[in-house]
C-alpha cells in the first residue's frame, strides 16, 4: 500500500512539474513576462561581476590620458574653452611619440569644420598622416537624412566580414547614418574605428559592438581594430565562425551573443586602468621632461578621452554609474587581449538547469517529511547554486541564468507543498474516515455515535431547539443467521444500512450502534419530524426484498424506537435509554413497529 502511494505521490509531483513549466514557457511567449525576467537577470549579471571584481587585475599595459576636471580647468585657463584648438592635439601626438607608444586612439571626434581648414586643422592632418599607430574615432546614428545626409565612407575602411549575417540582422549594429571626421582626416589614414555603444533598457552598458553594419558594409569597432594592430593581424579582412564567433587571430576570438554584441568582463569600478592627467601631459611636452612620458606611455597602448563629468561621455555600467566612455573602451581591448569575454550560458541550458534543480527539491520534500528541514535543505540547494553561478562566472566567464532557474524551483517548492497539504489533507481525512466508519456498514461507529450525541446535547443546551435520535433493530436477526448463515447476514446489515441511508436527509447521521442494531442521529429535528423519518425508514425495509450470499433473496423487518431532546431526556444517557425503551416496548409489541413513547396509552 505504501509503495502504491509513494508511486501515486511521484506521479503527481510529476504533474506538478510539467505544469509549472508549461506556465513558464507559457508565459515566456508574452514580451514583457521576457523582459522583466531579463531586468532581474541583469541584476544578478551585475552583483555576480561586483563579487569577482576582487580577482580581477587589468592590463598595465593599457593607459588613459584622461580630459579630467583639473585638465577641464586648465584648458579653460589656456584656452578658454572646450573644445580646444587641434593644434593642440597635433602637438599632444608629436610629443607622445617620443615615448614610443604602441597605439594612440583618441576616444574624440574631428568632425568637419563649418568653414575653411585653420592652421590646427593643417597641424592635426600632418600629424596623423605621419604617426601611422594613431587611431581616430566615429560613431554611426539613425539621423533622418533631411537632418544630416547620409554619407559614403571610403572603402578602406571597410572590413570585408565572412559569415556577416549575425551582424546585418543585428538591430543594435545596423545604422543608417554616420557622423564622420573631416575628409581631410579620412584622405590620409584608414585607422579610423567606430565608438557606438549600446545600453540595455535599464541603461546600463553590458555589451560592447565589435562590429557594425552601414551601407551594406562592415566597419569595426575602433577597438577591434586597435586590437588587430597590436596583435599583428589584419583588421580589414575578419571571420565569424560557426560558434558565433568573431575570429582576429587563431588565439583570439570574441564571443558573439545571438544579437552581434560581445558581454564585457569588468576588471573595477573607474579609475581601474591608469589615468594620466591630459594637463600633466602637456606639461611634460611643454617642459621637454621626455622621462616622464617614457615613465608614463612607453611601449604603452593611450586611449585618450574625457572623464569629466560636464563633458557628458560618463557612462553607467554594472560596477559602476559613473564610469568614464573612454574606460569601457579601454575594458573591451583588456577582454580581447585576455581572451576574457563573458560568454551566456544558451536557453536550453538555463531549462536544464532548472530541471535539476526542480528535481532536487522535489527529492527533498518527497524524501522528508519534516516540513521545516525540507525548506532547509531546499535553501541550502538555492545558496549552493546562487554560489556555483558566482564561481563559474569567475573562473570559466561563464554567464548562468539565475532567475529562471530560481523562479522555476521556488514555483516547484511552492506547488509541492500546496500539492503535499491537499495529498496530506486527503490521507488525513481517509484516516479520519477509516477511524469513525464501521467497515461493514459504512455508517459511522459506536465511538462517532456517542461523540455526537454529546455534541448535539451541549448545542440544544446552549442554543435551545432540540435533536432526536431513532434505534433501529434487526427483527430475528440471530434466527437468520443461523438459518441462512453469517454472509447472508452480513449481506442483509449492508444493504439495511444502505436503505436506511437512502431514507434521510444528508445532514442526518447513521450510526452503527453495535451488532445488528443501528441509531440515525436527526440535528434539528423535532420529534414529530422525527416520528416521520422512522416510519419512512421502517416502510422502505419492511418493503424491499434482500439479496442474500447465496443468490436467493428474503424479507427483514426492523423495530424502531424514537427519542427527543429536550422532550425525553437532557442528556445523551438518558436519551439513549428512552429511545431503548420504545425499541423494547416495539419488540414487546409484536416487532416490525416504530414506537415512540412508553408510556400505556
Amino acid at each position: 500500500m505504501n509503495k502504491k502511494k509513494k508511486i501515486f505521490d511521484i506521479i503527481i509531483y510529476c504533474l506538478m512539474f510539467l505544469l509549472v513549466f508549461g506556465f513558464l514557457i507559457y508565459a515566456g511567449r508574452f514580451n514583457a513576462f521576457g523582459k522583466f525576467i531579463a531586468a532581474i537577470e541583469y541584476k544578478t549579471f551585475d552583483i555576480r561581476q561586483n563579487i569577482i571584481l576582487p580577482h580581477k587585475e587589468s592590463d598595465k599595459d593599457i593607459v588613459i590620458i584622461a580630459v579630467d576636471d583639473p585638465s577641464y580647468e586648465y584648458i579653460a585657463e589656456n584656452f578658454g574653452t572646450w573644445p580646444v584648438p587641434r593644434s593642440f592635439w597635433a602637438k599632444l601626438i608629436k610629443g607622445l611619440e617620443v615615448a614610443n607608444p604602441k597605439l594612440i586612439a583618441f576616444d574624440l571626434l574631428f568632425t568637419k569644420r563649418l568653414g575653411a581648414l585653420d592652421e590646427g586643422d593643417k597641424a592635426l592632418i600632418e600629424a596623423v598622416a605621419d604617426n601611422q599607430n594613431v587611431y581616430l574615432s566615429m560613431n554611426f546614428d539613425n539621423y533622418p537624412s533631411k537632418i544630416r545626409k547620409a554619407p559614403e565612407l571610403p572603402d578602406n575602411l571597410e572590413t570585408k566580414l565572412n559569415n556577416p549575417n549575425i551582424i546585418k540582422n543585428s538591430p543594435y549594429l545596423s545604422f543608417t547614418n554616420c557622423r564622420k571626421v573631416m575628409d581631410e582626416l579620412l584622405a590620409v589614414t584608414s585607422n579610423i574605428g567606430f565608438i557606438n555603444v549600446t545600453r540595455d533598457d535599464d541603461g546600463i552598458i553590458r555589451y560592447m559592438s565589435p562590429m557594425f553594419h552601414y551601407k551594406d558594409a562592415y566597419y569595426a569597432n575602433l577597438t577591434t581594430l586597435i586590437a588587430a594592430k597590436y596583435l599583428g593581424l589584419d583588421p580589414h579582412n575578419m571571420t565569424i565562425n560557426q560558434k558565433n564567433e568573431l575570429v582576429l587571430g587563431k588565439n583570439y576570438k570574441i564571443p558573439l551573443n545571438p544579437d552581434g554584441r560581445a558581454i564585457i568582463n569588468w576588471y573595477g569600478k573607474e579609475g581601474t586602468f591608469e589615468h594620466v592627467s591630459l594637463w600633466e601631459v602637456d606639461d611634460a611636452i611643454n617642459t621637454g621632461n621626455v622621462q616622464f612620458l617614457k615613465e608614463k606611455f612607453e611601449n604603452k597602448v593611450i586611449y585618450i578621452g574625457t572623464t569629466v563629468t560636464a563633458l557628458a561621455d560618463i557612462k553607467s555600467t554594472p560596477v559602476s554609474y559613473m564610469y568614464p566612455g573612454v574606460e569601457t573602451h579601454a575594458t573591451f581591448l583588456n577582454n580581447i587581449l585576455d581572451n576574457n569575454f563573458i560568454k551566456h550560458s544558451s536557453f536550453q541550458v538555463d531549462i536544464l538547469i532548472s530541471a535539476l534543480l526542480c528535481f532536487l527539491i522535489g527529492f527533498c520534500i518527497l524524501k522528508f517529511d519534516s516540513v521545516p528541514y525540507s525548506i532547509f535543505c531546499s535553501l541550502l540547494i538555492f545558496a549552493a547554486y546562487l554560489l556555483v553561478t558566482i564561481f563559474v562566472m569567475d573562473y570559466f566567464d561563464l554567464w548562468v541564468g539565475i532567475v529562471l532557474p530560481l523562479l522555476s524551483s521556488t514555483l516547484i517548492l511552492i506547488a509541492a507543498y500546496i500539492t503535499k497539504y491537499l495529498l496530506k489533507s486527503k490521507d488525513y481525512e481517509h484516516t479520519y474516515k477509516l477511524a469513525v466508519t464501521d467497515g461493514l456498514t459504512e455508517m459511522y461507529n459506536h465511538r462517532y455515535f456517542q461523540e455526537q450525541m454529546i455534541m448535539n446535547v451541549q448545542n440544544v443546551a446552549r442554543y435551545g431547539g432540540s435533536f432526536s435520535l431513532i434505534l433501529i433493530d434487526i427483527d430475528f436477526f440471530k434466527k437468520f443467521n443461523d438459518k441462512h448463515g453469517h454472509q447472508s447476514g452480513d449481506a442483509v446489515l449492508r444493504q439495511v444500512a444502505q436503505t436506511i441511508k437512502r431514507n434521510i436527509r444528508t445532514s442526518d447521521l447513521p450510526c452503527r450502534y453495535g451488532g445488528e442494531e443501528m441509531s440515525i442521529i436527526l440535528t434539528n429535528t423535532k420529534k414529530e419530524d422525527a416520528i416521520t423519518t422512522a416510519k419512512k425508514v421502517w416502510s422502505a425495509v419492511r418493503e424491499r426484498k434482500f439479496e442474500l450470499a447465496d443468490g436467493n433473496w428474503a424479507n427483514v423487518t426492523i423495530s424502531v424506537g424514537v427519542a427527543s431532546m429536550p422532550d425525553n431526556g437532557s442528556n445523551p444517557q438518558e436519551l439513549i435509554e428512552f429511545a431503548d425503551k420504545c425499541l423494547y416496548k416495539a419488540k414487546q409489541n409484536g416487532r416490525d413497529q416504530v414506537v415512540s413513547d412508553i408510556e400505556e396509552p
